[in-house]
């Protein structure tokens, strides 16, 4: 996302009163200028008392990756005028306020980390923060898990295999939206198919299902035990399970997983119209 703290500033200046507007600005030129750590804490903290937290906003800007993420994100006024705040004196010297920022993220309340985590990816150099990122997969706070998962780019960017592969778990123990991820298919990876796989046979033999979407990482990994699952799904008496089953031979590069869609000409079909996607899986 190019210019975005430019296109930030204009959002500012679209939903906030003008004084507030130079409030900001001033601040800034001041913390740039002095290279002051102090100003830095205290505008990003005053900031709640000149923003709000409006996220009826008008995002009339010239750049639409930004204005659909924000969207999504429903970010509020206050989070672009703190995000713009640290995307400015980090692009004015990031050598001396990098860690500066780290700063204000690890004391951040719960709001505030959400903020951060959900925008983190407009930051200059935000692989800087990605120990942030990574420990919030930690949490057991759904708000802050889906802050650094859902919608949002920065994982597919930043995290390596393990680290997505525990994010993709993760998201199966807590039970979020697995559709809201980005990159699902071109971050899968033979481990995170091994881990799918055994995560099913646990669940399975408590009883208990598995949400149909969690298997879409593992077509290019049919093979061995995994061929026995796509087996068990196609012959399952929910259809939804049925139809990820073909979903992942469909989309599988093994042969063997091609020949066993063969057997299910109706779900082929389905594919082949378009009709059957893991955008209308569950429809």
């Amino acid at each position: 996302m190019k210019n975005t703290k430019t296109y930030l500033f204009q959002i500012i200046q679209k939903n906030a009163p003008e004084e507030h507007t130079a409030w900001l600005q001033s601040k800034i030129a001041k913390i740039i200028a002095d290279t002051s750590t102090k100003d830095l804490y205290l505008t990003y903290s005053l900031i709640a008392s000149k923003f709000e937290l409006d996220d009826s906003l008008t995002f009339a800007i010239d750049a639409d990756e930004l204005k659909t993420y924000l969207e999504l994100q429903k970010a509020n006024l206050q989070q672009i005028a703190r995000i713009y705040l640290l995307a400015s004196v980090l692009e004015s010297n990031p050598d001396y306020f990098k860690d500066k920022v780290a700063n204000i993220i690890q004391v951040a309340d719960t709001s505030e980390l959400e903020t951060f985590l959900k925008f983190l990816v407009l930051l200059p150099n935000a692989e800087n923060y990605k120990f942030v990122a990574v420990d919030a997969l930690r949490t057991n706070i759904a708000t802050v898990f889906d802050a650094i998962s859902v919608h949002n780019p920065y994982p597919a960017l930043y995290f390596d295999d393990q680290q997505w592969n525990q994010m993709f778990l993760k998201a199966a123990f807590m039970d979020r939206d697995l559709t809201m991820f980005h990159s699902i298919d071109s971050k899968a990876n033979k481990d995170l198919s091994r881990i799918i796989s055994d995560y099913a046979h646990e669940r399975w033999a408590a009883g208990r299902t598995i949400n149909p979407d969690f298997w879409r990482p593992v077509s290019n990994y049919i093979e061995g035990v995994l061929v026995d699952d796509m087996q068990r799904l196609f012959k399952s008496e929910n259809k939804i399970e049925n139809k990820a089953a073909a979903l992942c031979c469909y989309n599988s590069n093994k042969v063997e997983a091609q020949k066993m869609l063969e057997q299910y000409p109706s779900l082929l079909q389905q594919l082949k119209e378009n009709e059957l996607t893991w955008d209308t899986l569950k429809d």
